[in-house]
């Protein structure tokens, strides 16, 4: 949520900043502005709406000249989308501007407390509160100002602060919301994540909780919060520039469900030496591994979809019990880690604000926390005791495709790992999913390849109000992601249901025309799922199908069939999102939506 871009050098900041500005909008936002400071004093330029609207203000930066700057998009928490709610805030006289992502939870306190000072409000959000604090207790020395102030405001924040009388140094401080410094010759950035600064340096430091860095056109130190300098070590950014373009497609979230071959691939490779499966990253023995009583799935949104064919996969592989948790619901139920448990968290952003909660109390509470991630060197990488990479690269798109993937294989390696660990399946078996497993990529391929049915029956649905997603097993843990992807996107309503459960009052939502997905890739659940397309095929619904080569008896019943090529039964999901997610994104294409970034939503979550 929300993006964070500043700079101080030798070239002009606005331009600099708006450029990064536009490499964070898949976070989402609802407003944007930028503060430069041009020799004199800050000049301020805010506006609402997409980030054009901001660029068409300042003439592409060019109307606000100087070589440092803050710059933000907005995504409304406290106060509507507006130019006066919109970032950076500034004190009465405009001698320092504030960007901030995050909540100040006590920012009312703060706030009757000011305006009994004589301070004025201008705008409804907590960030003003920051800049008149800064006004408040400015000392001359920016640092130690800052300093004071935060040692007053309780919450999560990643700030921006620059100061008119120091106009050589730009400011930033975090506390549980992500942000980094990037740093080359004649210039340093703060930026709330790496592709906004990509083109320009890959030369990273990633800030702590509780840190503030001070940064010049040449320089940049760190400090604690009692003002303390700390060393850092920078960390250099391996992707390729290329990865976060669109490359030539109509928008990332297609260019990123092609990528998923590659994906699939990347993070599959690594596991496997010698034909054998290796999760050095597990961190566990052989010992340990038998030893685990009970695994605790955290995760949030897609997240939580690929935790939940975890679950399934899990459980039916290596017969270990798995509770599966969304992460805004775990530490709120008190819930019981009992000994011999194992807690993993997953996330594409590794910045998640819930499910870094779910990992901090975990670990509280004396448990070790394995954390599935994608972005190196985001909270939860560096803060889980142990770290399993997805290597999907950058997903720029708001509505996860080939991250979602990528998570699907981790957990079917730790499944296949944990199952030949503990004995629970036999060797040949085994060897047989590790074939099936890497014909996946070429298997996902040869879907995306056959987009052109996909595209022609979504064009049947872009007028759709309702549309439900039914599966049983495996096949429900997709439906929910099928959904998902549709309603995200597109901004039709839609639901996943277990298929059992239509006659327990889903069933009454059904009505002529209605369209219903039914996957059905589960064999020993095939018959049941059939007989579920019936019931709602007699209510009037039209039923697409997706299921596995070979199941033809399915058009007797279905409308519409999709086949998938054969493969384990507990790997049907990597192949099953593929026409769901395609049938989304050219659903929501058809109405004309803005498909990488669609409305309300962002794609790292960082606030509760």
């Amino acid at each position: 949520m929300c993006g964070i871009v500043g700079y101080i050098g030798t070239e002009q900041a606005a331009p600099i900043i708006l450029d990064g500005l536009a490499r964070l909008e898949y976070r989402g936002y609802d407003s944007a502005g930028i503060a430069v400071y041009n020799g004199q004093d800050i000049q301020i330029t805010k506006s609402v709406g997409r980030l054009k609207v901001l660029e068409e203000l300042t003439h592409g930066g060019a109307t606000m000249p100087g070589c440092i700057g803050i710059g933000h998009t907005r995504w409304a928490t406290h106060g509507a989308p507006s130019q006066v709610n919109a970032h950076p805030h500034f004190n009465k006289e405009i001698t320092v501007a504030v960007v901030h992502n995050g909540i100040i939870e006590n920012y009312i306190q703060l706030r009757n407390r000011l305006s009994k000072r004589g301070y004025e409000f201008v705008s409804e959000t907590d960030t003003e509160v920051v800049a008149h604090m800064l006004d408040y207790y400015y000392t001359g020395d920016p640092l130690e100002t800052i300093a004071k102030v935060l040692h007053r405001i309780e919450g999560s924040y990643a700030l921006g602060v620059i100061f008119a009388s120091h106009p050589d140094e730009l400011f930033a401080a975090r506390k549980d919301s992500p942000l980094i410094v990037g740093q080359k010759e004649n210039g340093c950035f703060i930026a709330s994540d790496v592709p906004a600064i990509l083109r320009y340096t890959r030369k990273v430091y990633y800030m702590e909780n509780q840190e503030i860095v001070r940064l010049k056109k040449d320089s940049l130190n760190f400090y604690n919060f009692d003002e303390e300098e700390i060393s850092k070590e920078s960390v250099t950014i391996e992707w390729d520039a290329n990865a976060a373009e669109k490359g030539g497609y109509e928008h990332f979230m297609l260019k990123e469900m092609y990528e998923q071959p590659k994906t699939v691939t990347d993070t599959l490779l690594p596991r496997f030496k010698d034909n054998k499966i290796e999760i050095e990253e597990l961190g566990m023995t052989d010992e340990e591994m038998k030893e685990i009583k009970k695994i605790h799935i955290v995760a949030c949104g897609s997240a939580y979809h690929a935790g939940m064919t975890g679950k399934y996969v899990l459980e039916g592989l290596a017969r270990i019990p798995v509770e599966i948790d969304l992460a805004s619901e775990f530490r709120y139920r008190n819930p019981i880690l009992e000994e011999g448990a194992m807690v993993m968290v997953i996330s594409q952003s590794g910045e998640t604000a819930d499910t870094l909660a779910a990992l901090r109390e975990s670990q509280e509470r004396g448990f070790k926390v394995l954390g599935i991630v994608n972005v190196v060197g985001s909270s939860i990488a560096r803060e889980a005791d142990n770290v399993m990479y997805t290597w999907a690269g950058p997903e720029i798109a708001v509505a996860t495709t080939k991250a979602y993937s990528a998570q699907l294989i981790a957990l079917y390696l730790l499944a296949m790992k944990f199952a030949e660990v503990r004995g629970t399946v036999s060797a040949e078996v085994l060897e047989e999913m590790k074939e099936d497993l890497k014909k996946l990529p070429d298997q996902i391929e040869m879907l995306l390849n056959n987009k052109e049915r996909i595209q022609r029956f979504a064009n049947r649905y872009i007028g759709a109000k309702d549309v439900f997603f039914i599966g049983r097993g495996i096949d429900y843990a997709i439906s929910l992601e099928g959904s998902l992807k549709l309603k995200e996107i597109s901004y039709i309503h839609s639901e996943a249901y277990a298929a059992g459960e239509l006659k327990h009052g889903t069933i009454s939502l059904i009505e002529e025309g209605t369209l219903v997905t039914a996957v059905a890739t589960q064999q020993d659940l095939f018959a049941k799922t059939v007989s579920n397309i019936v019931e709602v095929k007699a209510r009037g619904a039209f039923v697409l199908a997706v299921t596995n080569e070979g199941n033809t008896e399915i058009e007797k019943a279905a409308d519409y069939v999709i086949y998938l090529p054969q493969t384990n039964s507990y790997f049907t999901n990597s192949l099953a999102i593929i026409p769901l997610q395609l049938f989304g994104y050219y659903v929501a294409v058809g109405k004309g939506c803005d498909v990488d970034k669609p409305r309300n939503l962002a794609k790292s979550v960082t606030v509760e």
